[in-house]
């Protein structure tokens, strides 16, 4: 006969066993005796039912974060088995036209394994949470109740308060109500969508001829008040809207890439995506979609990606930038706290520009021990893994002969332009084509000021044609 096992019991089969040896003993039993035995079994019966109930809860629960645990391994070892095939992939002697749709799917399952990875960290978080909550419920029902307190007949004197505290709560709290409604301003603004880009330019040196431009935020509260990153982030990215920012952003940079597009000489625009954005693998799917959307303006915009970022990307968000990358997207390293790269790699994930500051070069050149190469170095062995070296954070012309002597190409600070608003017309949809004249006119070259507002150099004067019987009066003279 097969061993019954109590923990395979229906929490039902306690309860009705209690009951029923309860109505057994009130029946065979004679007087008061049977009422007393009779309750107690039925009552022994319910406890058993509760305590088989909590059991098979738990075993519920323990059974469904095993579950849990075995797909995200299993999720884990698929991720590898992806990155196999990738590497593998690489291997196989493909151009690189017919290799960029497979690398776009590969990227794409990738970053579909690590979203699933995410949900399921997620109910495994929803899970702890909930058994956090029934344990303190279950503690406070299992506490006495609090005792009432005596009321005494002379009643207690408070104690004094100090003045220095009754002095500063009424500055602590005006400063709270301040801080309240310049974040209630700037929630507004971000919901009406009064976003600003200004534009400082990348030039490459000697020339100082303009290569591109980097798209900084900035927040217009009224008419006169503007705000910079640095008033504004911290309650964007605290109240959560960082996304919602980086996606207005983003429109706006694509609006000046496809204006920039329509200019010869390859100029691009540069953004910045907030630190929310990069940790959450579905604001990066959202934001690809309008990469998506305006594919054909891609070539003319550059991404930036913060060193720390980078180094510290989940599976899902490397996944998704390398189906950016596929798709034609170009990122820039920026924040760069140290000069230790790997030109091969940084190449394979789609980055094409490392920013550096000029400070950071400089400190490096003079005798710092934090890079692997020499920072005179640096820019000729970035440009073997066809990434080129920018020179940010440029302040005077001195600074811009130590960028010369160290062999930088690409430069961008104060000392070429401050950071300018953005022309309206370049956000407006683009006019038809007019009907081609007769004669084509000659190719101009683009200018700063078709972007942003810079002063317009005046036109060189045209040469003053002479006679020819002027010039031979004068040889005659």
């Amino acid at each position: 006969m097969a061993r019954i096992r109590l923990s395979a019991l229906s929490p039902a089969a306690s309860g009705v066993a209690g009951f029923s040896l309860g109505a057994a003993c009130m029946l065979l039993l004679p007087g008061p005796l049977a009422n007393a035995f009779g309750l107690l079994s039925a009552g022994l019966g319910l406890a058993g039912a509760a305590a088989l109930a909590r059991r098979s809860r738990a075993r519920e629960r323990e059974q469904l974060l095993a579950a849990v645990g075995e797909v995200k391994v299993r999720l884990a070892t698929n991720a590898i088995r992806v990155d196999t095939v990738m590497q593998r992939f690489d291997q196989l002697p493909m151009g690189e036209a017919d290799a960029a749709p497979a690398k776009a799917m590969l990227h794409e399952l990738t970053a579909e394994v690590g979203l699933l990875g995410d949900l399921l960290q997620q109910v495994a978080t929803t899970l702890g949470e909930h058994d956090d909550q029934l344990s303190r419920i279950e503690s406070r029902l299992a506490a006495p109740p609090p005792q009432p307190a005596r009321v005494s007949a002379t009643p207690a004197r408070r104690a004094p308060e100090p003045l220095s505290a009754t002095r500063h709560d009424p500055a602590d709290a005006a400063q709270l109500r301040a801080a309240e409604e310049r974040a209630a301003l700037i929630s507004e603004a971000l919901a009406k969508g009064q976003v600003e880009v200004h534009l400082q330019p990348i030039v490459n040196l000697p020339q100082r001829r303009t290569r591109g431009y980097e798209a900084l935020v900035r927040l217009r509260l009224d008419e006169k008040t503007l705000l910079l990153p640095s008033e504004f982030l911290t309650t964007v990215e605290e109240r959560g809207f960082g996304p919602t920012l980086d996606a207005l952003v983003l429109t706006r940079a694509l609006a000046i890439a496809r204006h920039l597009g329509s200019k010869p000489g390859e100029l691009f625009v540069s953004c910045n995506f907030s630190a929310a954005t990069w940790n959450s693998s579905r604001a990066l799917a959202a934001l690809s979609r309008i990469l998506e959307k305006y594919h054909e303006h891609i070539g003319n915009l550059v991404i930036e990606i913060p060193q720390r970022v980078f180094r510290t990307l989940e599976p899902a968000s490397l996944g998704l930038l390398g189906a950016m990358s596929a798709n034609g997207v170009r990122f820039a390293l920026d924040h760069v706290s140290d000069l230790r790269f790997d030109p091969v790699s940084l190449h394979d994930r789609g980055v094409r520009f490392v920013k550096v500051a000029a400070a950071l070069l400089l400190a490096e050149a003079r005798g710092g021990a934090r890079a692997d190469i020499a920072a005179g170095d640096l820019a000729a062995q970035l440009a073997r893994g066809s990434i080129q070296l920018v020179a940010e954070e440029v302040e005077d012309d001195p600074m811009v002969a130590d960028m010369l002597d160290l062999d930088i190409g690409y430069a961008q600070g104060i000392v070429f332009s401050p950071p300018r608003p953005v022309r309206p017309e370049v956000f407006a949809e683009p006019q038809p084509a007019a009907p081609a004249a007769s004669a084509p006119a000659a190719a101009v070259p683009p200018s700063s000021a078709d972007v942003i507002e810079h002063p317009a150099m005046a036109p060189a004067p045209a040469p003053k044609r002479v006679p020819f019987r002027d010039i031979l009066r004068r040889a005659s003279a």
